[in-house]
């Protein structure tokens, strides 16, 4: 089996200390081994919604998202941003998939939030009883539990068929508020913690999935813990009633500090 660019990038890495303490000439190191191609796919969490500095494209990547940041900072040979606000398991499947290609060496995603509603889940939990808010998590639940994983299924089975030797990372979704914080209105406490619940459920089913396809999954939330909604240091948007597209997504701080260190430590 071929050696990953990845795998090949690590050992240049090394190759090049031991020549500098050897006092042989680093110039003579094979510099192409760095080369990585890499593909951002998925939803707003990925193309940054939330972060500000988009590409003015409806899709809202930010130059500020996790995929972008960590481009800059490790200049692949190669970045083609396919994360889209909005998007589901069938966009990806039907658009996002044209980027990836035999000599993908790195691919990262988010998906499935939009799959199981979760704009409707916080607009009903928002606007509606709490009651109402509880059943419609419930709904979500169940759908996680019912039809997700055979999307999830089907979006990785055809990112390893494009890309069979890429590295994939899959992130998951940060819980949203803090309990016993610092809000002294909008949802119940209840309801609050319903909505992390249904996003432990979400981030479990997914990382099951991602296992299974010899994935890498990368949980967000050890890193948003304590920028929770509520927690006097958020990295979550709340209801944002001037921009509500950017409601419940991270800010650049979020992308950052929660998203991009989870990222480089799965690579």
């Amino acid at each position: 089996m071929k050696m990953s660019r990845l795998v090949a990038f690590s050992s240049s890495l090394l190759l090049g200390a031991a020549l500098a303490l050897t006092g042989a000439g680093v110039a003579n190191a094979d510099s192409s081994a760095a080369a990585v191609d890499y593909v951002a796919l998925g939803d707003s969490y990925s193309s940054g919604v939330g972060a500000g500095s988009y590409d003015g494209s409806s899709c809202k990547r930010s130059s500020r998202a996790y995929p972008a940041l960590w481009a800059a900072a490790n200049s692949p040979s190669s970045f083609h941003f396919a994360a889209c606000s909005g998007a589901r398991t069938n966009d990806v499947t039907g658009s996002q998939l044209v980027r990836l290609n035999a000599s993908t060496d790195l691919v990262s995603i988010s998906i499935g939030g939009n799959d199981a509603g979760f704009a409707d889940v916080m607009t009903t939990c928002v606007l509606q009883s709490e009651a109402t808010c509880l059943n419609r998590i419930a709904t979500a639940r169940a759908y996680v539990d019912s039809t997700l994983p055979g999307r999830l299924d089907s979006v990785y089975s055809a990112i390893r068929s494009k890309a069979p030797s890429a590295q994939v990372v899959v992130l998951g979704y940060p819980r949203f508020y803090q309990l016993g914080g610092s809000c002294i209105a909008g949802l119940s406490e209840k309801e609050r913690a319903a909505i992390n619940g249904a996003s432990d459920h979400l981030n479990t089913a997914t990382a099951k999935r991602a296992a299974d396809h010899g994935f890498t999954f990368g949980d967000v939330r050890t890193t948003f813990t304590g920028h929770e909604i509520c927690s006097g240091s958020s990295w979550l948007h709340s209801v944002n009633w001037l921009n509500i597209g950017e409601s419940y997504h991270p800010t650049a701080a979020g992308q950052s500090g929660g998203y991009l260190p989870v990222f480089k430590s799965a690579l």
